[in-house]
């Protein structure tokens, strides 16, 4: 395959970026995106050039640390799927593809396609954790939860925090992320001590991130690689307001 990118480059924070263009030849159908992004990079190299800089880790879409705009999508034109699992052979030999960094205010661009997603490790610092002493773990069976209430904690805390939704809502809002930690918890016995303390303070802090809010618009569910559903941004706003009324505030 041969492709044209168009890849936003841009050396630093404070310096002004711009799309570059590289004709790349020679793709393997069966490489990933950031095998194919390797390979241009190691071109860039042999001739001098600066490589283009992208976060990834596992490559297997379990991290959540790869993540960029293709042709305007988060991760990808493919559904329920990181950038790194993102193969070529869904693209076609001769295909333009575009590729930026995640968009947000909260997210700025550190350099190409790197942006500083740190915001999320504040929220999940101001309450996403147990921290009441648990000791050892429990034989599965001795904590009893009900079925529906374990399965709904797993699919929240499926959220790998990759950013997507984020980059995906026009509003640049973080509601799907910061649902579906505290979801998880919230849905668990050993969530249960610092409840409503955690809603509180997650909320107050991706607000104070500078994160968007939500209008429903759906595009986060959308563009999750895990598929976390809007319906934990309803559970999480319930537990706002029970936190709010709790303590007062």
């Amino acid at each position: 395959m041969n492709l044209k990118l168009r890849v936003w480059r841009q050396p630093n924070a404070k310096a002004d970026g711009k799309l570059v263009e590289y004709d790349v030849q020679d793709v393997s159908p069966d490489m990933s995106f950031l095998e194919m992004l390797d390979v241009l990079n190691e071109r860039l190299t042999q001739k001098g050039d600066a490589p283009i800089a992208f976060d990834s880790d596992c490559r297997e879409g379990i991290c959540g640390t790869c993540g960029a705009m293709v042709n305007g999508v988060a991760h990808g034109p493919l559904a329920a799927t990181t950038l790194c699992q993102l193969h070529m052979r869904y693209f076609k030999d001769g295909d333009a593809i575009t590729i930026e960094p995640f968009r947000a205010k909260a997210f700025p661009v550190i350099r190409d396609l790197v942006v500083d997603r740190t915001a999320f490790d504040r929220i999940i610092a101001s309450g996403g954790f147990v921290s009441v002493r648990a000791g050892s773990a429990p034989e599965a069976n001795s904590v009893a939860v009900p079925k529906p209430d374990s399965d709904r904690a797993m699919d929240a805390a499926a959220c790998i925090g990759c950013g997507a939704c984020v980059a995906a809502c026009p509003n640049a809002s973080a509601m799907l992320f910061t649902a579906a930690k505290i979801s998880h918890l919230s849905l668990l016995p050993q969530g249960q001590a610092e409840r409503h303390r955690r809603a509180a303070g997650m909320v107050r802090q991706m607000d104070k991130e500078g994160f968007g809010g939500c209008t429903n618009i759906g595009e986060c569910t959308s563009a999750c690689p895990k598929e976390i559903s809007q319906d934990f941004i309803s559970r999480m706003n319930r537990e706002f307001v029970v936190s709010t009324v709790c303590s007062g505030d």
